[in-house]
């Protein structure tokens, strides 16, 4: 059971609401025009934004009130649910489709994509398993292959709708817990081996993956199609130069960068506020990393350090791979950068994993 309580990390408050604060900003700036365009109010997503960031909040702050044991106790439950909804946003009248991928389940603008809620629901089934089976991980049969098992089912499932994005992010979080709880590194390599031919399968088995492959190597190839975004995307960075056109004066946000508050929002970002804004941006998001690993070394117990390992991660392979698409570095993906971009599912998750987070450092021995 966890040990007595202390003050949560006040550092990791303050960095989550200076990040979730920035984001607000962004998102009202980077989507004014298309908002008024779309909807005749330019407060339409900062309006809804800030209702998901409002409930957020304070599931947050209710969150680090309860025990992460308590997680522990219902983390099957929670993973079953979320399971139910991955298979029900797939059926025809209840899942939203949205740019070809059926991965929304609600009403209108006001939805929820379960793909987002089975990363975290994953995270904490994993910290029991491999907590409770520790002694078999560096075992294929007992300790690995379950924990891939259930990781790939989920993969598999988020897959359908499709979203790469989403289920490399979930991928990648589990694979650095299961890593990080003890397993043999040649089991590593056999996986990598064939990560890598499921990964090049993938890409095969749909037209538009490879697409974006190519229009990665070489956007101008196809300056109006499959690379339009990154090339509005770095036409919007250069511009910014160090200290940015000055917040609200981003030209591609009209009409440009398709859907700029959400995916390519560091691009706005980085056009008005520059080389400066973009920077202070990452060192929060550097100082939320620090903090989230100091707490999971400072966790009581085996199942505390990994439900943090495993949040931090996802958070840090979704910053890594958002800004690596905006920059130029990796194709296309479609994943939001955390805090920032506009999305009620990601921001709630988000919000709600920083609360986990805060319970487990007012345990913390360091």
């Amino acid at each position: 059971m966890p040990s007595k309580k202390t003050n949560p990390d006040f550092l990791l408050i303050i960095v989550t609401l200076a990040l979730l604060a920035t984001g607000l900003l962004m998102v009202f700036s980077a989507s004014e025009i298309v908002a008024e365009y779309k909807f005749n109010d330019a407060f339409y997503f900062l309006k809804r934004q800030l209702l998901f960031a409002g409930l957020g909040v304070a599931a947050m702050f209710f969150v680090m009130r309860i025990d992460y044991w308590t997680w522990r106790a219902w983390a099957k439950t929670i993973l079953v649910i979320c399971f139910v909804l991955l298979v029900l946003v797939l059926i025809p009248g209840i899942g939203l489709e949205r740019n070809g991928s059926r991965s929304w389940i609600g009403v209108g603008a006001f939805s929820i994509q379960p793909s987002e809620f089975i990363k975290m629901a994953l995270i904490a089934y994993l910290a029991k398993f491999l907590s409770e089976n520790q002694k078999y991980i560096t075992t294929f049969k007992k300790g690995m292959l379950p924990a891939l098992t259930l990781v790939f089912v989920a993969f598999g499932m988020i897959m359908l709708q499709p979203d790469l994005g989403t289920g490399t992010v979930m991928l990648g979080t589990c694979i650095i817990m299961i890593f990080v709880s003890g397993a043999r590194i040649a089991h590593f390599a056999m996986l990598g081996l064939l990560g890598v031919g499921g990964f090049v399968a993938l890409v095969l088995s749909a037209p538009y993956r490879i697409a974006r492959i190519t229009s990665f190597l070489d956007p101008w190839s196809d300056p109006q199609g499959k690379g339009f975004q990154i090339i509005q995307s770095l036409l919007a960075i250069g511009p910014g130069g160090l200290f940015g056109m000055g917040l609200g004066e981003s030209k591609q946000k009209f009409h440009y960068l398709p859907e700029p508050q959400n995916d390519f929002i560091f691009a706005i970002l980085t056009e008005e506020l520059g080389f400066i804004g973009g920077t202070f941006v990452l060192i929060l998001f550097a100082l939320l990393l620090w903090r989230g690993i100091r707490i999971a070394l400072g966790a009581p117990d085996l199942y505390g350090s990994l439900l943090a390992v495993g949040i931090i991660s996802m958070i840090a392979i979704q910053v890594m791979i958002n800004i690596s698409v905006v920059i130029g570095l990796i194709p296309v993906t479609g994943i939001t950068l955390p805090f920032i971009s506009y999305g009620g599912s990601s921001l709630t998750l988000m919000l709600v994993a920083v609360g986990v987070l805060l319970n487990i450092s007012r345990h913390s021995r360091l």
